[in-house]
């Protein structure tokens, strides 16, 4: 564990006397001071005078001199033209367990520079923290003192200057990426925009960049509590940050009239803003391997003991009687799964402001509940966000009665400072009463599973219900994956797919979700009657793992990625778009010794590509050798890896 506590160090850099920066300032006689990465790769440095930021990543210089603003109610900055009165720095070492993620155990290590001001008009004092990791950096502004105890805010004015060779990828919503430059973002949202929604030509987080070294950049932000989402939109210079005024889907039952904006916010004084973070790397690759960053960034569990939280996959029940309830958990135990999911309709019409304490006749739940449990597996019911906001007290109390092991909230708002405020009340109000939660619609991760941990999963992707293309599936573990968990909705088997099944095995490795939903618009009658070997890839990959590494990619064209399960075997994903690719890929990552392999591989060619059959070989290996892999276009191979 961290020592001292995390926390406690925050509030001691905070409390620095300014005397002990102002003699610094004076020694150094300089306006610019930096904070190096504990591997010397990475540099933020804070030009007091802007104030400003830059980053610099292998001597090279990735974000230029960039200003830092806060705007305020009248419409000027907190920012330019205040004086800088002190500068503290520290070193922050050790490490943090999740009860889940993409290892067994994250690491704090960073170097932090805390710089002071104070704007002497308003008089105002705050502080920017800078840390630099070995995965990235980032920046905050911490609010110290002000004439009264609350702030009013009308955005923020960050900007990121990427060198002029930057080449981004883009999105917004759950539309498909879009290869473009800093100084032309317009991603084409999906699906389209409502009257309540931030009209704005802007680009939702995260957004990756890539330079023509290779050097590949992604865009975030962490710790986002009590503060509007941020989004990206093309500035003069480089990016600009824009906070959101409405949410960012306003889709679904909410009765009459519109979503009203908040043109301004109001926070406390003392206070944190969001992290605005850079990843960086040599290679779209690398970044895979260090999406823990984000969550590292964000505050530690409020919930106390979360021993409680069991992740895993889960399938949903396509039909709304007892019958297909029972069936459906047969089929879940059978397929070794974790839990069974109602969705919408199983209280209503889901979208509507139905009672969610009370099943439709045609369904008596707390007898589909208690046979689940009998058989080892967890119930999440639907819950719209209607009813979330009408009647959680009612819902949480019912749900923990009933033995419920989660609720997955659907049309779920994200944007304004107070639609920020309701996930986390929300989320915090489940875990409270022992209840995982998983949030759909346009939502960004941001490190709140750290803060929350039973916030085991969340939507905002193109995923698998929309039948992507195979390029879509490509690129998202080098963007919106890098941030968080992502709900995608795996499929199999389906005369939608734009990939072939070897592809959609892949994908439960490569996407990093803790409660993986498979089999998404699948009920049990379809596998009936005759064996299925390649689902065994399904049965066996878990949800979290003990280590990640990422052995080859390119964003839009292919991915290889193996994650290390607690037991000790390693699963690996690997997938191609519509060009195929042969790989010798370096089994270094399975330490030593020798290991046997099932590979679960696309077989002849078919048209179309889902009707490809999956062929399944057994071989030995050593590691430190290499396997060959040859993988169709639109194809997949996927491998799990145990001692000889």
């Amino acid at each position: 564990m961290i020592s001292p506590s995390r926390r406690g160090l925050l509030v001691g850099a905070a409390a620095l006397p300014l005397a002990t920066g102002t003699q610094v300032l004076a020694q150094s006689n300089t306006i610019s001071h930096n904070v190096t990465s504990p591997d010397g790769k990475l540099v933020l440095r804070v030009d007091a005078t802007g104030p400003r930021w830059s980053v610099i990543y292998r001597g090279r210089e990735v974000i230029a001199p960039s200003p830092l603003a806060l705007k305020l109610a009248d419409g000027s900055l907190l920012g330019p033209g205040a004086s800088a009165t002190g500068v503290s720095r520290r070193t922050i070492t050790g490490t943090w367990t999740p009860p889940y993620g993409i290892r067994t155990s994250s690491t704090e290590n960073c170097g932090e520079l805390t710089v002071t001001f104070t704007d002497a008009a308003r008089k105002i004092s705050f502080a920017l923290v800078a840390r630099a990791y070995d995965a990235g950096v980032a920046i905050r502004f911490r609010l110290l003192s002000a004439p009264t105890p609350t702030l009013t805010l009308t955005g923020e004015a960050t900007e990121f200057r990427l060198p002029a060779e930057a080449v981004l990828y883009v999105s917004r919503d759950e539309g498909e990426y879009q290869r473009t430059v800093q100084t032309n973002v317009a991603p084409v949202p999906h699906p389209d925009l409502t009257e309540s929604c931030d009209q704005e030509v802007l680009a939702d987080t995260p957004i990756t960049a890539q330079l023509s070294d290779g050097t590949t950049l992604l865009i975030s932000e962490s710790d986002r509590i009590h503060y509007p989402r941020v989004m990206l939109r093309s500035g003069p210079s480089g990016l600009v940050t824009h906070l959101m005024r409405f949410p960012g889907r306003a889709t679904g039952y909410s009765g009459p009239g519109t979503t009203p904006p908040e043109d301004s916010f109001t926070v406390p004084v003392p206070f944190d803003t969001p992290w605005r973070v850079v990843m960086a790397g040599p290679d779209e690759k690398s970044l895979i391997e260090t999406q823990d960053l984000i969550p590292t960034l964000a505050t530690p569990n409020i919930l106390g003991d979360v021993s409680w939280i069991k992740p895993g996959r889960a399938v949903r029940i396509r039909e709304y009687t007892t019958q297909a309830g029972l069936d459906t958990v047969d089929f879940a135990a059978a397929r070794k799964l974790d839990f069974v999911e109602w969705d919408a309709h199983w209280y209503g019409d889901g979208t509507d402001p139905s009672d969610a304490t009370y099943a439709i006749p045609a369904i008596d739940i707390r007898r589909v509940i208690d046979y689940a449990r009998s058989k080892g597996l967890g119930m999440i019911l639907y819950v719209d966000r209607v009813p979330a906001m009408r009647q959680l007290d009612a819902i949480v109390k019912t749900y923990q009665s009933w033995g419920v092991a989660g609720i997955k909230f659907g049309f779920i708002w994200e944007g304004r400072q107070s639609d920020v405020d309701f996930i986390h009340n929300l989320v915090k109000v489940c875990g409270e009463h022992k209840l995982l939660v998983n949030l759909h619609d346009n939502l960004r991760p941001a490190g709140l599973e750290r803060t929350l941990p039973n916030y085991v999963a969340l939507e905002g992707v193109r995923g698998n219900e929309q039948f992507p293309t195979s390029r879509n599936n490509c690129t998202l573990p080098f963007t919106r994956a890098l941030s968080g968990p992502i709900d995608y909705t795996i499929c199999y088997a389906n005369p939608k797919n734009q990939t072939t099944n070897a592809h959609q095995l892949a994908m439960a490795a490569i996407y990093y979700n803790p409660q993986t939903f498979l089999y998404w618009y699948d009920k049990p009658s379809k596998y009936a009657g005759r064996d299925w070997p390649e689902l065994a890839f399904f049965d066996e990959c878990p949800t979290v793992w003990s280590d990640t590494k990422a052995l080859s990619g390119k964003i839009g064209e292919h991915v290889v990625v193996a994650r290390k399960a607690r037991d000790g075997r390693w699963f690996l994903g690997a997938i191609t778009s519509e060009m195929g690719i042969t790989l010798a890929i370096d089994l270094s990552f399975l330490g030593d010794g020798h290991w046997t392999v099932r590979r679960f591989a696309d077989g002849a060619p078919s048209a179309p590509v889902n009707r490809t059959p999956v062929t399944i070989t057994t071989e030995k290996v050593r590691a430190g050798g290499k396997l060959e892999m040859v993988l169709s276009p639109h194809g997949g191979q996927a491998m799990i890896f145990e001692r000889a």
